[in-house]
């Protein structure tokens, strides 16, 4: 089935925010705050409609927000869908493959790159414990180095 209207970026922020109401982040915030400032890392570095999109869903499979399910029959391009997945950690999975899935899918680079910005902000860290707090940053740092993003 193909859809035939699109989900307008405002339509998937609205989709995202109440996905999500009831989560909050590491810190504590809403977890629409993080995905606010994914899709606008997205915009600020150049990302399109598709990856604007894509940074809203960010996080819904991998969180249980939504299915898969209702990822593959929503109304969004296919590109925005292969981005989502892409971004989606799978349980087990070594952080080498998903570096790998994520270069090779197209557009996906741009939003994991503004997800792990986002992610490993100073100030959203400096709210965390030590031991969280380093075992973050060092897991961010890997990512980046495994997607050959700068330090």
């Amino acid at each position: 089935m193909t859809p035939t209207h699109r989900l307008s970026l405002p339509e998937v922020e609205k989709l995202a925010r109440a996905a999500h109401a009831t989560q909050t982040d590491k810190a504590g915030r809403p977890y629409a705050e993080h995905l606010a400032a994914v899709a606008e890392g997205v915009r600020t570095r150049g990302g399109d409609d598709d990856q604007i999109a894509a940074a809203w869903l960010h996080d819904s499979v991998e969180d249980h927000a939504l299915t898969e399910e209702w990822l593959d029959a929503a109304a969004l391009s296919p590109r925005a869908k292969a981005i989502v997945l892409a971004v989606t950690k799978r349980p087990g999975e070594p952080p080498e493959s998903y570096a790998h899935r994520i270069l090779t899918t197209p557009g996906a680079l741009l939003v994991k790159q503004a997800d792990l910005a986002h992610n490993a902000d100073p100030g959203r860290l400096a709210v965390l414990d030590e031991t969280t707090r380093d075992r973050l940053t060092e897991k961010y740092a890997r990512m980046r180095a495994l997607l050959g993003l700068p330090a």
